[in-house]
């Protein structure tokens, strides 16, 4: 079975490690590689959306969100394995 990661950095973009295919908008296909990983963009603000540039450093993008249980277990908000 294969595992994806995703990593909620504070203040950052997201991390996302693991065989994984990343498809934006108009259905462009980017594949990512076992063991490798992406940064996502959390701040709106990247010129290469989705992928993170370090944008959010320049314009001073500050979350810090923590993962809660979600209200039913195998919900999409954030069902935990």
């Amino acid at each position: 079975m294969c595992e994806v990661t995703i990593t909620v950095r504070d203040d950052a973009s997201y991390q996302v490690e693991g065989l994984l295919t990343v498809v934006d908008g108009e259905g462009n296909a980017f594949r990512i590689v076992p063991g490798g990983r992406v940064l996502l963009c959390r701040c709106g603000h990247s010129e290469s959306k989705p992928f993170c540039d370090g944008s959010h450093r320049r314009v001073g993008f500050s979350s810090r969100p923590r993962a809660t249980r979600p209200e039913r277990e195998g919900s999409e908000q954030g069902a935990r394995a």
